[in-house]
């Protein structure tokens, strides 16, 4: 289940809860009791990364030219 994170304009609380995405949108009541919250957008939606760090190259079993067999 996706987890929303909500702020608490009356108390300024960060808060997060795991609800169905049919009700990401509904009202969330903070832990303090308010009902004044606004839902944040995601930190990966927001600070996510265009492009992944490139994988390592894959290392053979070693031996370069002669393939590990010990060359002249």
């Amino acid at each position: 289940m996706p987890r929303y994170e909500y702020r608490c304009r009356p108390c300024d609380t960060t808060f997060e809860l795991n609800r169905p995405m049919a009700e990401s949108s509904a009202p969330a009541v903070c832990p303090q009791g308010h009902e004044d919250t606004v839902k944040l957008l995601s930190t990966v939606a927001v600070g996510g990364s265009a492009a992944a760090p490139a994988a390592p190259a894959p290392r053979g079993a070693g031996g370069g030219c002669c393939g590990g067999g010990g060359c002249g």
